[in-house]
């Protein structure tokens, strides 16, 4: 029997499409792809035959919460995956769905919207990429798995920032292949 899982995204869909990519039908039903924008992602799951729903923020929050968790649970997902999604899931969401996320640094260092940079800014000599799975913390959750990235003198923010996306999408697609597989 397939395992069905939910994506969530906000941006581009380059880690979403990287899922897409990955050969996983036979082993996998993509029940979704949700967005708070409207944004690449959506056109992307569009794309490869994925369900696309655009949820955009509400003016009221717990609003959008309840609007999210109805959305999710309609799904009956056996995993939920952030990929570069940018919203803080409630603690009601997170103890009904499992969800895996990722990270553009290596937890426990530098957690939350800015980690690219706040590394940067730190002088740190290396950081990378982590998936992990989401509590009602702000990227608190145990780590699954972590690649290192040097950072490079001429570094920017948008170069790092580049680097890192490209080591995150291989290491989505090894960690959901290792949970498709009950590895974890």
């Amino acid at each position: 029997m397939a395992k069905r899982i939910l994506l969530l995204a906000s941006g581009s869909g380059s880690l979403a499409q990287a899922i897409f990519d990955a050969g996983f039908s036979e082993k996998v039903e993509f029940v979704g792809l949700i967005s708070d924008r409207d944004s690449m992602a959506l056109t992307r799951a569009r794309n490869a035959g994925v369900s696309d729903i655009y949820l955009p923020i509400a003016t009221d929050r717990n609003e959008w919460n309840a609007a999210l968790l109805a959305a999710t649970s309609d799904l009956n997902p056996d995993l939920v995956v952030s990929v570069g999604f940018m919203r803080i899931l409630s603690p009601e969401y997170v103890e009904k769905f499992r969800v895996m996320n990722t990270h553009p640094a290596l937890l426990p260092a530098f957690p939350g919207a800015h980690a690219v940079r706040d590394a940067l800014a730190a002088g740190a000599t290396e950081t990378g990429t982590t998936v992990h799975w989401v509590d009602a913390g702000v990227d608190t959750g145990p780590v699954i798995a972590q690649q290192v990235i040097e950072i490079e003198p001429s570094d920017t923010e948008e170069s790092l920032h580049e680097r890192i996306k490209i080591a995150e999408r291989t290491l989505i697609v090894e960690t959901l292949e290792r949970w498709i597989n009950g590895e974890l």
